[in-house]
Order: C-alpha cells, then structure tokens, then sequence
C-alpha cells in the first residue's frame, strides 16, 4: 500500500520519534523509500500501481500501454504515463523501476481511459486508441499515408492486425482534442480499412 510521509507519521503518532520509527521500518524491509516523502509497504508490487501517487494527475500511456495490449512486440520497462500543463518530462528512477511522464493536449487528457483492477489494486490506463493518439503526439509530424505506415509499423513496430482491431470512431474522436495532423491522417487512414500499401 502507498502511504506518504504525512500518512505515515500520522500512523506513527503515538511513537516518541515518529521519524525513527520509519527509518527502522525501512532499514528492516517493512517500508520501501518510492520517492522523497512517498513510500510502499510491499516490495513485490508492480510499477504500475504506483505511477499515478508518483506524479498525479496521470494515466499509463504511450508505449506502455501499448505493450500492456500486446500491439508492439517489445516489453517496455519503463512505465510511461500521460499528464498535463506540467511544463516538462519528468523522470523518476526508484526501487519498482523506471516511470517517465509526458504532457498530453490539456483538452485531450480527460478522455479514453479506463480503470483496471488486478490483485485488489487498481490503476488508470489509457484504451489501446487513446495510448496509440498519445505516442503519435510525441512524435514528428507525418504528411503522406506512406509516412504514417512507416512511423506506425517500422518505427512503432505496431502488429498490423492490432491496428486494425482498433475502434477508428474513438480515433476520430480523440484526434479533434489534439490538434494533430498525425492523429487526424491516422484516423483517415483508419476509415479506409487498409494497414498497409496505401499511399498518399
């Protein structure tokens, strides 16, 4: 469970040195140091679960996520996670792993994400459209349909047929929040019914 240090020396009250207290829970394992003033009293727990009380407002996105649904090949080992009008990346090294914020469009961030339970924990990730919108976001801008199948399936190395899998009404809809030549071509090319061969 993810406690803060304002949590903690609550709980600890009734100890003479509260602060003491928590250094030997973590000196014996019973605490685990996740960021300066946050802590975890599970050591085994997956990253995902403590993304969004390392930096909040968030959700998991961009490649993470898309690992998550199986439409890239590569494991991910960084979570990455979507925020807004932070200013910049920012970057957490801890015990659970690697955890990399970005800025997503302010009008964009509320929408296509789901909670997810697992083990009685739970955490908010972006649908596979959503997490797909937020990592063309990040990159360059694409001006032909070749371009795009390029950045999609050689550089993102997106499964083809998860691409077609994907509801290209929400992709119509997310790209009017994000003001993405990107986005808006992806969600044409979508219309079209065709993952490869199409040309500009």
């Amino acid at each position: 469970m993810v406690k803060t240090a304002r949590m903690l020396q609550e709980e600890l009250s009734s100890y003479s040195d509260p602060k003491n207290k928590i250094r030997r829970l973590l000196r014996d394992g019973a605490l685990v140091r996740v960021t300066r003033g946050l802590y975890e009293t599970d050591a085994t727990t997956p990253p995902q679960f403590l993304a969004a009380s390392i930096c909040g407002p968030s959700y998991i996105s961009f490649e993470y996520a898309l690992a998550y649904y199986g439409m890239i090949p590569e494991a991910v080992p960084t979570v990455t996670s979507a925020t807004f009008e932070k200013g910049r990346v920012k970057r957490y090294e801890t015990p659970f792993g690697a955890f990399v914020f970005h800025d997503v469009p302010s009008s964009a961030f509320p929408a296509g994400t789901v909670t997810v339970v697992e083990e009685g924990r739970a955490f908010r990730i972006a649908t596979p459209e959503k997490a797909l919108c937020d990592t063309l976001w990040l990159r360059p801008p694409v001006s032909t349909y070749r371009d795009l199948e390029d950045l999609l399936f050689a550089d993102l190395r997106l499964d083809p047929k998860a691409v077609d899998s994907i509801n290209a009404e929400d992709i119509a809809t997310l790209a009017e929040l994000y003001r993405s030549t990107t986005i808006r071509r992806l969600a044409k090319y979508l219309k079209k019914g065709k993952c490869h061969a199409i040309t500009a």
